[in-house]
């Protein structure tokens, strides 16, 4: 049995001319490209609101005098913001449009955006682990949904989980402390 790889470069270029004005080439690969767009505007959701609420926590931290943890807060809402925007340009690489309205980010997001007290830091920690969490849940299922019908799509909801999952490690350490 052989394993090896053999590319009929010819049937290749015969469907990529067939498709060239079929819109983005994921298309090819099986998917319903309104539901991914429609999933992928889901996930900005869910990433603009974590940039909100960690640059909340992370002013609230500031003033309580925790500058460590207003650090970190700070850097993961600049992570969950560029998530935001690179989603958002695989929305327009689809060919759909990214949604950023604010009045219905709340209820398209994974998370919840909660604002404890100044002065409560750990329930600000455990804010931002749940969410982190639910956000690691959220997206492993998303890539398997995507699985190799959209490769591209799938590497850039794995990228931003890898990430995710190095937020909530950091979150967890903070809170063991």
């Amino acid at each position: 049995m052989s394993y090896g790889l053999a590319l009929d470069v010819d049937r290749i270029r015969r469907e990529a001319l067939q498709t060239m004005s079929a819109g983005p080439a994921t298309t090819r690969y099986g998917l319903d490209t309104e539901r991914v767009v429609s999933v992928l505007n889901d996930v900005v959701a869910a990433e603009v609101v974590g940039w909100l609420r960690y640059t909340r926590h992370a002013g609230s931290a500031e003033r309580v005098d925790r500058s460590v943890v207003s650090e970190l807060f700070t850097r993961h809402a600049e992570r969950e913001m560029s998530h935001a925007v690179a989603t958002a340009e695989r929305i327009g690489e689809l060919g759909g449009q990214p949604n950023f309205d604010p009045a219905t980010l709340a209820q398209r997001a994974h998370t919840d955006y909660a604002a404890p007290d100044d002065g409560e830091l750990r329930a600000m920690l455990e804010q931002n682990l749940l969410a982190a969490r639910i956000v690691v849940s959220t997206y492993q299922e998303i890539a398997r949904w995507l699985g190799d019908r959209d490769p591209t799509t799938r590497r850039l909801v794995e990228s931003v989980l890898e990430e995710e999952e190095q937020n909530a490690h950091a979150l967890a350490e903070l809170l063991d402390a």
